[in-house]
């Protein structure tokens, strides 16, 4: 006589589980891919507005980034993969790490960015960016 998979009284009252943790792992690989595309894929139209000028200090470092990509530390041209080095020097023994950065509006945003990593890395806090005011108001 062959066994009743439904146990002696009948129904079967375990669930199978295999098909639900299946659909999860599928759900939670499908939420780990789509999530950072989701983060970087917003359109932003910034605002443009008029600021007063800072208070000129003499002591406040500007790195500068010109039109062909060369980045300046002052006046010295500087190479980006030594840009956190000579700024973590500069700033070694002092205690507010502040500094600005000037860059041409034709330099791709990459740059900008790169450069703006290598200042944080070198351990300046705060980091304020050189704009002008527009020429209409």
């Amino acid at each position: 006589m062959a066994s009743n998979p439904f146990g002696k009284d009948g129904a079967l009252a375990e669930i199978n589980v295999t098909p639900l943790v299946d659909v999860m792992l599928v759900l939670l690989i499908i939420f780990m891919v789509a999530a950072p595309m989701i983060q970087q894929g917003v359109d932003v139209n910034l605002p443009q507005v008029v600021t007063t000028d800072l208070p000129a200090e003499t002591d406040l470092l500007v790195v500068t980034v010109n039109r062909t990509g060369d980045i300046f530390v002052g006046k010295t041209r500087v190479a980006l993969g030594s840009l956190s080095e000579k700024l973590a020097a500069i700033y070694e023994r002092k205690s507010s790490k502040e500094a600005f950065l000037r860059a041409d509006k034709d330099v791709p945003y990459g740059v900008v960015v790169s450069v703006m990593a290598q200042m944080k890395a070198a351990g300046i806090e705060r980091l304020g960016m050189v704009t002008e005011m527009p020429d209409k108001l």
